[in-house]
């Protein structure tokens, strides 16, 4: 019984292992304040007046999506750097799909972020496209320079 209790007590602490270099790496790169530059969900653009007002701040591994000025959602979030494409799993902390997860892909380029997330309870997206009734969502974001 002992030897089990040790085992499990083992599992949780490696499972809350500090993420790797790169992982940290890579969550350095998508921190800071992204302006949407395009979006489309279920195959459909989505309308420029929408794009335009939207923002994206992203610190400490969690990052809230406004619209207009209002928050349209909150996560937190853990990437894979190591896969291709690669992953990106979002917790839902606050907004329409509270405390489901999103799993997606994501690519960098400099200083721009292209995302495609499944809805709640979907598979993930295994390349950056949306169809209709797919129920994706894929954004294309720039990351605003910091004021000095």
């Amino acid at each position: 019984m002992r030897t089990l209790m040790a085992t499990g007590c083992l599992v949780l602490l490696l499972g809350a292992a500090e993420p790797t270099d790169d992982v940290k790496k890579e969550l350095a790169k998508l921190e800071g304040n992204w302006s949407m530059v395009s979006g489309e969900h279920e195959g459909q653009k989505l309308p420029d007046d929408l794009t335009k007002d939207a923002k994206r701040e992203s610190k400490g591994g969690a990052t809230t999506v406004s619209i207009g000025g209002q928050v349209f959602i909150k996560a937190t979030y853990t990437v894979d750097p190591g896969k291709k494409p690669k992953t990106i799993d979002y917790t839902v902390t606050e907004g329409a799909n509270k405390g489901k997860q999103l799993l997606g892909i994501y690519e960098l380029d400099g200083d721009t972020v292209k995302f495609c997330f499944a809805g709640p309870d979907q598979e993930r997206p295994k390349e950056f496209k949306t169809e209709a009734g797919d129920t994706r969502t894929m954004s294309v974001w720039k990351k605003e320079k910091k004021k000095e």
